[in-house]
């Protein structure tokens, strides 16, 4: 890992960035749009590839990650195994492409900024959607947990290291995907039969993970790492207020399903230091004008009593992935976001 990539102060601006998933299935085509559109001063991505198949998929890439844990691919999903099977070693093959193709094209660039976000699922989301060898999801068992959570942590400061080496970032963010981490709180998560429900996992433990992935990366020389969670109003409460406890530098949060406890949690995380990465943008829908947009961020913030000053906090993003959409609506989207980004950033200076 260059010598000079350590955490630094979060950067005092309005950012856009993206999540992982980018549609269509040429790597290069992928990250010159993201570096076209959100490059810096905001902080583009590594992108994900769905459209590709196997391995591609964000928890057939998040298992490359861990360390002495193999996986092969069943038909009821990636599972934990002796050895990684073939569809696990083109996984591996592809994430290796696309750390090629991003440090290809920023070695091309005349000025690629020092900022990059990398992002993978987190272990309450691994531990659901990976099994065991008899085809049970490996959360059901207490000892298979917490070896993942141990690998996962260990993985990922290699992988951190592996990018900023490629790359040449100085300042690296890292996110923790956890869309299944509600599910995993609440006791939600089905079965692989499908016919029960499986034992909710307390919180104390998903702390636990969280805490030890977090710590592993900052002391890696991560810039930030933020935890972004997904799950109705009361349980998000609850995990962002977990993912803070264990020590996460930002929470991820869609504006569209943000209640009132939820936005006073996030004032009160701001205005200690840390950063918010709002989805604010519904890539689905028709974007909503600058002017329009603007005004729908500052209304809860002004509600809240948080100054212009303190809009530098936010990271905008989309509200998901944009695997899917035409190349064309995902450009515009990126560009979108930047220009929200560039009249807040207007907006905190002028207040």
């Amino acid at each position: 890992m260059p010598e000079e990539l350590q955490a630094a102060p979060a950067v005092p601006q309005v950012q856009a960035s993206a999540h992982g998933p980018m549609p269509g299935t040429d790597p290069m085509e992928s990250v010159l749009v993201i570096r076209g559109e959100i490059g810096a001063p905001n902080l583009p991505h590594l992108p994900e590839l769905p459209e590709r198949g196997v391995g591609s998929d964000a928890i057939g890439r998040g298992a490359q990650l861990l360390e002495d844990l193999a996986v092969d691919l069943q038909p009821y999903g990636w599972r934990l195994a002796a050895a990684p099977g073939i569809d696990a070693r083109r996984a591996a093959s592809a994430l290796r492409t696309d750390l090629n193709v991003l440090s290809d094209a920023i070695g091309a660039e005349e000025a690629p900024g020092t900022e990059l976000k990398i992002q993978f699922p987190g272990p309450a989301t691994l531990a659901a959607n990976l099994y065991l060898h008899h085809g049970e999801r490996a959360v059901s068992d207490h000892g298979a947990r917490r070896d993942l959570a141990q690998s996962l942590a260990l993985g990922a400061v290699r992988h951190l290291q592996s990018v900023a080496r490629m790359t040449g970032a100085e300042r690296v963010t890292v996110y923790i995907d956890e869309p299944d981490a509600g599910a995993v709180l609440n006791g939600t998560l089905p079965t692989a039969s499908g016919y029960r429900t499986l034992r909710a996992v307390p919180a104390a433990e998903i702390r636990g993970w969280w805490s030890e992935l977090a710590d592993s990366l900052h002391g890696a020389g991560a810039a930030a790492v933020v935890i972004g969670a997904d799950a109705e109003p009361g349980t998000w409460t609850k995990l962002a207020t977990t993912a803070l406890e264990a020590g996460a530098d930002g929470l991820g949060a869609n504006a569209a399903s943000l209640t009132v406890p939820g936005w006073e949690l996030l004032a009160a995380a701001v205005e200690s230091g840390s950063r918010l990465w709002l989805g604010c943008l519904d890539a689905a829908a028709n974007p909503p004008g600058v002017v329009e947009a603007v005004n729908a961020i500052r209304r809860p913030w002004r509600q809240l009593g948080l100054p212009d000053a303190a809009l530098g906090a936010l990271v905008l993003t989309p509200a998901g992935g944009l695997e899917g959409l035409s190349p064309a609506r995902a450009t515009a989207v990126l560009g979108r976001l930047a220009s929200y980004a560039e009249a807040l950033n207007q907006v905190r200076v002028d207040g």
